[in-house]
């Protein structure tokens, strides 16, 4: 059973020169738009492998030079799999911790006994596997208040001055160019001190440390401590690091991205994966550092940012254009400006299509979907049970309106985002017509009592009771079902799977087991499906749609043998929070202006996800308002470059089952 298949999608293939050269002076042009030394790896295993070599080659010439190394440590999730490499050099007798000094780069304040703690993550992950001398181990004293803050904070970082100072600083970057909990506005000259944490910042914090309770403060080494550190290494893994990254290595220096004061440093390396490369110059736009291997996709990309500079649609670019933006290398490929442009406009012109599910008696050769079968049998899957109609709500009509077989499956309850007002809603209703209707019985009197004064007296933090997630379950399947007969999905095609590792009524949620995936595997089977819709977000901000895509790939993967399967297409949508780049967009469905009100009218169904639904983060656009501008922003790109100008488009990228 293959849990992670979504980490494992490549959009496409980067020439390994890119990211791995063979000489100096390859590494020098490629890497001439960075300002920190950086390493791009192939797997996250390689690059944590490569940091723990690079740390245990310090730890030993410190401590053969002065009998000692003192080490910051951070406790980021990104940190892990560093850690577990340097335990397999320890366990291997290539490394020695006795003589090292750990200084913890942050803690949560107030520390709560109960509660998340960075010191106890780094024991349970790191220390206490290794030879660490207990005495060594330094972090932020649980008895500290906040009356004595400040002299707290000094002693610290007069702990670090007696033993000589840090040797080397161990963190990752995180969201927002965070260095420990230095949120984005710290100084570069920033101490030792408490700081508060933001929103996002916290939503990050419960989902790494599975907690419903966030602190919102926390004690952490400042930027200037941090850069007093003779050595600093640091790691990035995933997607969702990738736009940090860029302004990190070759951005400015600046507050608001707290990283990039590492360009003043003379001793960093950061490490990352692939995908958290992809917006480095040498991995998004090779062209402006190299001569490049051209794909079709790259050739598509680079046309694409031609036509942004130059302002100018595809078909009226020129030969003295490319060679002016540093492309003449595509013009003598191809002999002629126009070649290439009309290779490219034609490739775009294909990827749309009014006919998702197929045009029947129509030459498909051109088309992003086959003519035959029709009607299709189609499965959308819903990560959550809003996600279909924000992040594909007119493809989803379309397909209804073209007469295919349409399923929906939503993959969690979505339960934990039903506010407590919502809610009440529904009970300051029923116990109005629960006389006129003869519903007012004593059980029904139990319940409202109980949930009225369970919400009453509800802590922060708090996990909702039983009753009150099976009623928050309710409201979101009604909306979710109302949503459907909007469309013109009827009941029995309207599938809850409620998938068992979301089931927790916490923030925390499961691990992703069997038992998930058999459910999506049941459905499959029973369907059979000619195409299904699975979400693509695989930096989503909160992690669900991800673990929903790992589940239906990895039922996928289990009956990609069987015959039936072999005809079924897998396309990927993206929901409320970003879009396909255009070169990778493979079917681009477009979306009237009475669509597009159709779509906003299937969102506003689900009420209890518009003003109060908790994870929107800091962007206060609605899920409709996030999805519309979305939409109109891919349509307004294919207009600038000269093709067809629409209200509003929706955009897909095909899924091709990884071969054993």
């Amino acid at each position: 059973m293959k849990t992670n298949l979504s980490s494992q999608i490549k959009l496409e293939s980067v020439p390994r020169r890119y990211y791995a050269p063979q000489s100096e002076l390859e590494q020098a042009a490629l890497t001439r738009e960075e300002k920190v030394y950086s390493r791009i790896f192939e797997t996250i295993p390689d690059g944590s492998f490569y940091l723990a070599r690079h740390i245990a080659e310090v730890i030993q010439k410190n401590v053969a030079k002065k009998g000692r190394c003192v080490l910051a440590l951070g406790a980021g999730i990104n940190t892990t799999p560093v850690y577990s490499s340097l335990i397999e050099l320890y366990r291997r007798g290539e490394v020695s911790f006795l003589d090292t000094i750990i200084f913890n780069i942050d803690e949560f304040f107030p520390l709560r006994p109960e509660g998340p703690s960075t010191l106890r993550r780094l024991k349970e992950l790191f220390l206490d596997k290794v030879d660490v001398k207990p005495e060594n181990i330094h972090s932020i004293n649980p008895a500290v208040t906040k009356e004595n803050m400040f002299q707290y904070c000094k002693e610290y970082e007069q702990e670090i001055d007696n033993c000589g100072g840090l040797d080397l600083t161990v963190c990752e970057i995180g969201p927002g160019g965070m260095l420990g909990y230095n949120q984005p506005g710290s100084l570069s000259t920033s101490v030792c001190r408490l700081v508060l944490l933001a929103g996002d910042t916290r939503r990050n914090i419960a989902r790494d440390y599975k907690t419903d309770d966030a602190p919102s403060t926390a004690i952490t080494l400042g930027i200037g401590n941090i850069m007093r550190s003779t050595r600093i290494m640091c790691m990035a893994w995933g997607e969702n690091r990738a736009q940090v990254l860029r302004e990190v290595i070759e951005g400015p220096v600046t507050e608001e991205v707290p990283a990039s004061f590492l360009q003043l440093h003379n001793h960093v390396r950061i490490a990352m994966d692939l995908s958290a490369a992809e917006r480095l110059t040498r991995i998004s736009h090779p062209w402006k550092v190299t001569s490049c291997e051209w794909t079709d996709k790259l050739i598509r990309r680079a046309i694409v940012w031609l036509c942004e500079k130059t302002g100018k649609p595809i078909l009226k670019l020129t030969d003295r254009d490319y060679n002016d933006w540093g492309l003449g290398e595509l013009v003598a490929l191809f002999g002629s400006a126009y070649n290439v442009n009309i290779k490219v406009f034609n490739e775009l012109q294909h990827t749309i299509t009014g006919w998702p599910g197929g045009k029947p008696n129509a030459d498909d050769t051109y088309r992003p979907e086959r003519a035959l079968p029709f009607p299709k049998r189609v499965i959308v899957f819903s990560p959550h049970p809003d996600d279909d109609v924000i992040s594909m709500g007119g493809t989803l009509k379309r397909l209804v309106d073209q007469h295919h077989d349409v399923h929906v499956a939503y993959e969690t309850s979505g339960n934990i985002a039903v506010g407590d007002e919502d809610m009440m809603r529904y009970f300051l209703m029923m116990d109005k017509i629960a006389p006129q209707f003869h519903f007012d019985t004593e059980g029904f009197r139990k319940l409202s009592h109980d949930v009225r004064d369970f919400v009453a007296h509800k802590s922060a933090g708090e996990s909702d009771s039983t009753e009150i997630r099976e009623i928050k379950t309710m409201i979101r399947q009604a909306e979710a079902t109302i949503a459907c007969h909007y469309i013109g999905i009827p009941d029995d095609h309207i599938h809850f799977l409620r998938l068992p590792f979301y089931e927790t009524g916490k923030i925390k949620k499961g691990d992703l087991t069997e038992a998930d995936i058999d459910k999506v595997k049941a459905l499959i089977e029973e369907v059979k499906p000619h195409q299904i819709f699975v979400a693509g977000d695989l930096a989503d901000p909160h992690g669900t749609h991800r673990v929903c895509t790992d589940a239906v790939l990895a039922a996928v993967d289990d009956l990609k043998g069987e015959e039936w399967m072999k005809d079924c297409r897998i396309w990927m949508y993206r929901g409320a929070w970003a879009e396909w780049e255009i070169d990778h967009i493979e079917m681009a469905v477009p979306i009237s202006p009475e669509e597009l009100r159709f779509k906003r009218n299937s969102i506003l169904k689900h009420q209890s996800q518009m003003e109060n639904a908790p994870f929107l983060g800091d962007d206060d656009r609605l899920f409709w308002q996030r999805a519309e501008e979305r939409n109109r922003a891919t349509a307004q790109l294919y207009e600038n470059l000269g093709l067809a100008s629409y209200e509003a488009m929706e955009a897909f990228v095909r899924y091709i089952p990884i071969a054993d």
